[in-house]
């Protein structure tokens, strides 16, 4: 469901991407998936969003958002917050839907379609708002996670839903050590 010459615009909820890869067993590689979507239209903006811990003196994920920024991706960031749950367990909170949202509502008069790299139902709303303005929208994720890491209401607003475990071929890679996976562990513990 993509047409070479509309514009394309790729939000990534860089949290809710990780866990939905790192549930199917691979990592993915940022840029085969950036080649992947120029291939598929022309691509005007691949945005990553995360939150990152500023009180840390050296952050895990900063590699990774480093050079997302330095390759082609636009990177919105904010401070994480930490807390202590209940439990005792130390917890991290970066929820970046709204970021996400004014972003694509700002960027939609000037695409064709939108790519959201996300299975939060919160971004139906926003599904349906750039869909009145005549803006096509996919929304990959996956189904063959246990559980599904996408909500049923976003798969049914969205025009197309892409398996991510079927892009696995084409923007993915096998979870490595020592390489920039040891970045994403960080991004695993940002949570809505």
């Amino acid at each position: 469901m993509f047409y070479k010459d509309e514009r394309l615009a790729l939000f990534i909820d860089g949290s809710n991407l990780y866990a939905a890869a790192k549930s199917l067993g691979f990592d993915i590689d940022y840029k085969l998936l950036r080649h992947e979507f120029m291939r598929r239209g022309k691509m005007l903006r691949a945005f990553y969003y995360t939150a990152l811990l500023e009180n840390d003196d050296y952050s895990p994920i900063r590699p990774l958002v480093d050079w997302l920024h330095y390759n082609g991706f636009t990177m919105v960031t904010k401070p994480a917050k930490e807390y202590t749950d209940r439990e005792g367990r130390r917890k991290v909170k970066g929820n970046m839907d709204i970021e996400l949202t004014v972003d694509a509502m700002e960027l939609a008069p000037h695409v064709d379609h939108i790519v959201i790299f996300s299975g939060d139902g919160d971004f139906r709303p926003l599904v349906e708002a750039v869909q009145r303005k005549g803006v096509r929208v996919s929304v990959v994720s996956t189904i063959r996670s246990n559980p599904p890491m996408i909500s049923d209401e976003l798969r049914r607003q969205a025009d197309n839903f892409i398996e991510l475990d079927e892009l696995r071929e084409v923007i993915g890679r096998p979870p490595r050590e020592g390489d920039m996976s040891f970045t994403r562990d960080r991004e695993r513990e940002v949570t809505e």
